[in-house]
């Protein structure tokens, strides 16, 4: 099976590379650029994504094969057509897949992983988590739709390659044309913000249509706050990695109705019952 993101680690590597010097040589004192251990810890998140995933997408596939054999659909591969339904409809599952990360708390354990640096460089993008399970019901839709397996696989590739150019601070905002369309690094660092007026914003991940049509689009002003509003203070990789499942374990355990159980499993990040104090770890851009 071809996985484009191995053969992007050489491009990943180069790139980390280039904008570690342009810090050096042209600094910004607006920008916080790249600490040691926080980058480490993004690099040690990024490599343990890389090896849960040798494993876990040999089961995506297999259920993703199965659906589409199952499927009375079939689209055609070498049809440009089918490739541009699939990147609209990948990206419109992409923005509900990562809106549901953000809102319900037990999909956020998985995700925060990503949010839980104070520092937005490109070594971000490879904070991964190593519980990458939740995200296959939400691609299902498009076997049964009739897209061959491997063109998921690929064009889920294609969607992550992009989204690792735009963890950046070396990139301001670009022609007015791209803003409206694309997902950028001044989108996507707004995504990344503590700020208020951030939170719960800018999920796109190709496009960032599909924010100014859900009306969870918000433009970069003030200058961003990078992490979560309640920061974890650790580069332990084991720790980021399973920081909030935790946490989650904690209030679930403490819980005495079996609503509040539930609620701290199916709500958001900030949510508890009246009166109650939990032990979470906060969203921080929805």
């Amino acid at each position: 099976m071809f996985d484009l993101i191995l053969y992007a680690i050489p491009v990943f590597a180069l790139c980390l590379f280039l904008e570690m010097a342009s810090f050096y040589f042209l600094p910004d004192d607006d920008e916080r650029g790249y600490e040691l251990r926080d980058s480490s810890t993004s690099l040690a998140m990024g490599l343990g994504n890389v090896a849960v995933n040798v494993g876990w997408k040999l089961v995506v596939l297999a259920v993703y094969a199965a659906v589409y054999q199952l499927s009375p659909l079939s689209l055609p591969a070498d049809n440009p057509w089918t490739w541009v339904v699939l990147f609209v409809a990948d990206d419109f599952i992409y923005y509900w897949y990562h809106r549901t990360h953000h809102t319900i708390r037990i999909f956020w354990a998985s995700h925060v992983v990503h949010h839980s640096s104070e520092y937005y460089n490109l070594s971000t993008a490879l904070r991964q988590p190593w519980t990458p399970f939740s995200s296959m019901p939400y691609w299902i839709p498009l076997a049964a739709l009739g897209f061959s397996p491997w063109m998921i696989l690929l064009q889920q590739s294609v969607s992550l390659v992009y989204q690792f150019f735009i963890h950046t601070e070396r990139v301001g905002k670009l022609w007015k044309p791209i803003e409206f369309v694309m997902n950028t690094p001044s989108h996507h660092r707004v995504h990344h913000g503590s700020n208020r007026n951030y939170l719960d914003r800018n999920y796109g991940g190709i496009l960032i249509i599909w924010d100014r049509i859900f009306g969870t689009f918000e433009t970069e002003e003030e200058k961003v706050i990078f992490g979560l509003t309640k920061n974890i203070n650790t580069f332990n990789p084991v720790r980021v990695a399973t920081h909030e499942f935790a946490a989650i374990a904690r209030d679930v355990w403490h819980a005495r109705k079996w609503r509040d159980k539930w609620g701290y499993l199916a709500k958001g990040p900030g949510w508890q019952p009246e009166g109650a104090t939990s032990s979470r770890t906060m969203s921080n851009a929805g």
